[in-house]
């Protein structure tokens, strides 16, 4: 079997795209302010389901890696138990994803509302305040924990060289049942071609994800 090429990001093609980044600037300021205006009511209702359950944190926060390997504070709606990080590391031989990367489709970390809000990708939300704050854009790559880049090789690491996303091509389509490589691949070629359409095409494929949910968890 003939082994499979892999690609490159095109630093050239993405360094000449001068009017993309200002548009993709504004339309993330415009539309994360729009979005958190609007999902206000729904912010409210899933705050006190989570502080109902187990009397906890409603927000987690958590350092990630975004563009040139800047370290920035990301926010999620706490979907797990307050001791999650610990008890990660009793489950590491548990891991279903190959790659620097933790995946688990049944995870006994989560919360019966954070099974909820995954299923239909509401713990993410949070995030159009770091897309608002500029730490990251509504469309790219997933930002990575600085344990799992410590694992990358050169060519994993592409993916840090433009502004991490809340949703990116990968999960607009195979979602959770992309590898790490295959996750790499998609994000490269992502990057290869994006535009303004582009991004709208996986932002429209990512709503209908969480309208009409696949494979989250």
């Amino acid at each position: 079997m003939a082994t499979k090429t892999k690609a490159y990001v095109n630093q050239q093609r993405v360094k000449k795209r001068l009017f993309y980044p200002v548009c993709k600037r504004s339309f993330d300021m415009i539309a994360s302010l729009l979005a958190l205006l609007l999902l206000s009511p729904l912010f409210l209702v899933i705050a006190v389901r989570i502080k109902l359950e187990d009397g906890g944190p409603v927000i987690y926060s958590q350092t990630r890696l975004g563009k040139n390997e800047k370290p920035f504070k990301m926010y999620k709606f706490r979907s797990m138990v307050q001791n999650a990080d610990q008890i990660k590391q009793q489950l590491l031989d548990q891991n279903e994803v190959e790659g620097a990367m933790f995946k688990m489709k049944e995870d006994p970390r989560v919360t019966k509302t954070g099974k909820w809000i995954r299923k239909y990708s509401l713990d993410e939300l949070p995030q159009l305040v770091n897309v608002l704050l500029g730490d990251m854009s509504l469309v790219g790559p997933r930002p990575p924990l600085p344990s799992e880049v410590a694992e990358y090789t050169d060519y994993d690491k592409q993916r840090l060289l433009v502004t991490p996303g809340c949703t990116g091509l990968w999960q607009a389509t195979v979602r959770n049942k992309a590898s790490f490589d295959e996750m790499v691949s998609l994000d490269i070629e992502y990057i290869n071609k994006a535009s303004f359409w582009y991004d709208c095409w996986i932002i429209f494929m990512t709503v209908k994800i969480m309208v009409f949910p696949n494979s989250a968890y």
